[in-house]
């Protein structure tokens, strides 16, 4: 490596790509500043509001210079934490691409065919694509019988329970509804085939992504320990993986790994006045995953639904404790990484309970 290299510092508004590969790899010294951070340090030096390329440079080469030592260098993540995260946030994108278009179908289905929401709860699900591909419009639907419904189920990929699912679908489908007009029913039947297609078609690619997901996240080193935790399976597990990475050295205490997640109160203070609040700024895919998390902790860890409980007695709505309890978890986890264990129940909650109750009641 070249030591005049050494001495380069750059500073730039993202993580990742090809270019940030190549100046880390080159040896430079790379710092990725929030492009937030960067907008409030332009405001310190100009408030005209002029804005160019030459002067963002300029500021970002000010900022790295004299306030580095507010900012962390690029993490050192690993290749196969780097796959894991682009996996996930695939994964992620699918997921929510599919509640879009399943909302719009849901739209759809309330302007001109009522009876299809009271037959099906989940539109997503494969029985409600099956029926709907075959009977786009009410009136179709209203005549299906109970061997062309099986039929349609069996096509779908249901094997049990065929026939008293069918006389529940056929039964909703019967039911009185107001009707639209002719011409618009058959316009909205072709945009209902449509999104049926491409919600059947996003089902099949997410359910491949998620098998290459957890293919990738079992092999890596650090899955064990993830997979120890309470209320993370593969994807979610792969998901903060991915977003927290791997590198060691880049959260220096459970606190910096907090406030990265997002989970961690900012306090708010001027004068007399002080108030703690939630973190918004944040990473968003990485705050939906530890709040998840803590979700479904709270049927896996008995210390996990103690604490959350103990907070919403405490007069905390449901998502203050939930926060609280994220917060709590990634500590967790940090000091499981740091230490290179799997987590203990006893040993992350027994200090947290009155003398003489056992964790596991």
């Amino acid at each position: 490596m070249h030591p005049i290299r050494r001495r380069v510092v750059v500073g730039i508004e993202t993580d990742r790509g090809l270019w940030v590969e190549a100046l880390t790899a080159a040896g430079y010294q790379v710092y990725a500043v929030n492009p937030l951070a960067v907008s409030r340090y332009r405001d310190r030096h100009q408030l005209s509001g002029a804005k160019s390329d030459a002067g963002d440079a300029k500021v970002l080469a000010d900022l790295v210079r004299t306030d580095r030592h507010n900012h962390r260098p690029v993490p050192g993540d690993s290749p196969h934490a780097a796959g894991i995260k682009v996996l996930a946030r695939a994964h992620q994108n699918l997921v929510w691409a599919r509640g879009r278009h399943t909302n719009r179908l849901r739209n759809a289905l309330r302007e001109y065919y009522p009876a299809a929401l009271e037959a099906f709860s989940d539109l997503a699900d494969r029985d409600t694509l099956a029926v709907l591909a075959k009977a786009p419009d009410p009136v179709t639907g209203a005549k299906l019988t109970i061997s062309q419904l099986q039929a349609a189920l069996k096509r779908g990929g249901r094997r049990r329970n065929l026939e008293a699912r069918a006389q529940q679908i056929q039964a909703a489908l019967r039911t009185d509804q107001l009707t639209a007009p002719d011409a618009v029913v058959a316009a909205f039947a072709a945009t209902t085939r449509a999104a049926v297609g491409i919600i059947g078609e996003l089902n099949r690619q997410i359910a491949d992504l998620e098998a290459e997901l957890a293919t990738h996240y079992e092999q890596h080193p650090d899955a064990p320990i993830y997979l120890s935790q309470p209320g993370l399976g593969d994807v979610l597990g792969a998901r903060v993986l991915g977003e927290f990475g791997d590198d060691p050295e880049r959260y220096a205490d459970a606190k910096s790994r907090r406030n990265y997640a997002g989970t961690s109160p900012i306090t708010v203070a001027s004068g007399t006045k002080r108030a703690v609040l939630a973190r918004h700024v944040r990473n968003r895919r990485l705050y939906d995953a530890v709040d998840q998390w803590a979700f479904c902790s709270l049927t896996a860890s008995p210390g996990a639904r103690a604490y959350y409980d103990q907070r919403r007695a405490a007069g905390a709505t449901h998502h203050k404790a939930l926060r609280a309890l994220s917060n709590r978890l990634v500590g967790i986890l940090h000091g499981c990484l740091r230490t290179r264990t799997h987590y203990n129940e006893q040993t992350a909650w027994s200090h947290r309970q009155p003398t003489g109750v056992d964790i596991a009641a």
